[in-house]
């Protein structure tokens, strides 16, 4: 067994296979979550279950933070019973959320107030890239941290790079999914182009992707469009929550205006399914 113990704070679409990662790679993984019906996966699995991060961070070296925002970092970090509420000096925190720049340089200068270390580590991929290790993994903070736990992260993801100092990986997923949102907007539009002028929709995705613009995101989506079926693998209103992160640390160019706006729009109807689904709002 791995000798570094494991903590994991947040069991979503994505936290729930990547904790799996690190059970399967023999590593002891103590998980909590604020739906306890989640956990029950993982505990049959092996892992221990924490009642609060507080005592989550007691009990492990390394703490891993997956949630959705900037709300739950607060939260998680500064809670009653969380994490800056027990001694965690010599504790190693990577928060692999999609959250602001600006509270990861918070959260890192407070960690080293208390004599822990912050990362930020968000990833690029989906839940089945989560499923079977093949994430990208984007890194800021302290170099020598990034390499103690890089073996770690490399459970999870086919490439983990550390680019900088704090809130720089931040900066690096919101540029991503930025571009996630280009491209989503751009094939809804072009396979509505298509069906106005009679082209079937399987037909467009056929000649896509065999031709030179040929890409994975246009295979998976595409399929979820043909299929009707928008469960999430990534929920349309995360993408709105994104786009507002970058567009408050500078992103003001007119693509991503333009696809700000149009997922602005389709968020109160179809925010709950998968980023595709701005589609809907494209035919209304």
């Amino acid at each position: 067994m791995n000798t570094q113990k494991i903590g994991w704070i947040g069991l979503g679409n994505m936290g729930i296979p990547m904790a799996e990662q690190l059970i399967k790679a023999d590593y002891a993984v103590t998980v909590y979550n604020r739906s306890k019906d989640k956990e029950a996966v993982l505990k049959e699995m092996g892992a221990s279950i924490a009642e609060t991060p507080k005592d989550l961070v007691a009990a492990t070296d390394v703490v891993i933070v997956m949630v959705t925002d900037d709300v739950a970092i607060e939260q998680v970090f500064k809670g009653d019973d969380g994490l800056f509420s027990a001694e965690n000096a010599g504790k190693i925190i990577i928060n692999m959320s999609t959250v602001s720049p600006s509270i990861s340089k918070e959260m890192a200068a407070l960690c080293q107030d208390k004599g822990s270390i912050y990362l930020d580590a968000p990833v690029s991929g989906s839940v089945k890239q989560a499923e079977t290790g093949q994430l990208v993994i984007m890194v800021g903070g302290d170099e020598t941290a990034f390499n103690e736990v890089k073996p770690i992260l490399e459970k999870m993801g086919k490439m983990a790079v550390r680019l900088g100092e704090a809130g720089v990986g931040n900066v690096a997923k919101l540029a991503i999914n930025s571009l996630l949102a280009l491209y989503t907007q751009g094939l809804a539009e072009t396979v509505v182009f298509a069906n106005q002028q009679g082209i079937k929709t399987e037909d467009l995705l056929n000649l896509i992707n065999n031709g030179a613009i040929a890409n994975v995101f246009t295979k998976i989506k595409g399929y979820v469009i043909v299929a009707d079926n928008y469960k999430p693998a990534f929920a349309l209103k995360h993408i709105v929550k994104d786009l507002n992160l970058a567009k408050a640390i500078g992103l003001d160019l007119p693509l991503a205006k333009t696809a700000r706006n149009t997922f602005e729009a389709a968020a109160a109807n179809y925010g709950e399914e998968d980023l595709i689904a701005v589609i809907k709002q494209l035919k209304a």
